[in-house]
């Protein structure tokens, strides 16, 4: 599967340089100037991977870290010109799972982000099965039982993974919302019902009686194999 990496960095050409360089090393690469982008592509395009570098023009970059532990355990390699062990010390105790100050050698970084990558959570994911579909959480893939592929949005995708990562037990509504829509709108539940109705309509047999896609009342979402 092929590691989607953000790289928070307001420095354009050093950010062009990040990109074509992780590209080239068969990394798929996206480039966010701001925090707030940053932010908005963690929640919206899911990154395996995030290169964040601490001065951005409209966050602190320790903001954005906080921002992006306080819903999510995505690696985060720091890349900064701060290069005091204060600093160091208040990025790692923040969540980072690497430090590299600027400047910096290309292949160190590399053997970083390798690094890093090796500790993602689910590293080698399952295929799920159910009567009627699998997913494939490394290839990204729905396909029903009759071996046909299920297109879904973005959206769809992410709730359907989250489900698959958890299969056969309860997800709270506040886990998927937070992972969904980022930790601001952890009380729009009415966004998760509207999602499931569309992925019932596209994987389950009779979408008004859910066999696989089940709503646990007060609870969460479960997907049930």
């Amino acid at each position: 599967m092929t590691i989607r990496v953000l790289i928070v960095e307001d420095e354009p050409p050093l950010a062009r340089a990040l990109a074509v360089t992780l590209r080239a090393n068969r990394y798929e690469a996206t480039v966010a100037h701001t925090g707030a982008a940053g932010l908005d592509a963690v929640a919206n395009w899911h990154p395996d991977l995030i290169v964040l570098d601490l001065g951005l023009p409209d966050l602190d970059g320790m903001e954005v870290l906080r921002a992006v532990r306080a819903w999510s355990s995505v690696p985060v390699v720091v890349l900064s010109a701060r290069q005091t062990s204060d600093d160091k010390v208040e990025a790692l105790d923040a969540g980072a799972d690497d430090y590299v100050t600027k400047p910096f050698g290309m292949d160190e970084l590399l053997a970083r982000i390798r690094a890093a990558a090796r500790r993602r959570p689910n590293d080698a994911p399952p295929v799920v099965h159910t009567a009627a579909f699998s997913v494939d959480l490394a290839a990204r893939r729905v396909r029903t039982t009759a071996g046909a592929d299920v297109r879904l949005t973005p959206t769809e995708w992410h709730m359907l993974e989250i489900l698959a990562r958890h299969v056969d037990k309860v997800v709270s509504q506040r886990e998927l919302l937070q992972e969904l829509r980022g930790p601001t709108l952890n009380q729009e539940t009415h966004y998760l019902r509207v999602y499931l109705a569309q992925l019932r309509r596209k994987l389950e047999p009779d979408p008004a009686h859910p066999r696989h896609l089940i709503t646990e009342p007060g609870m969460g979402y479960r997907l049930q194999p």
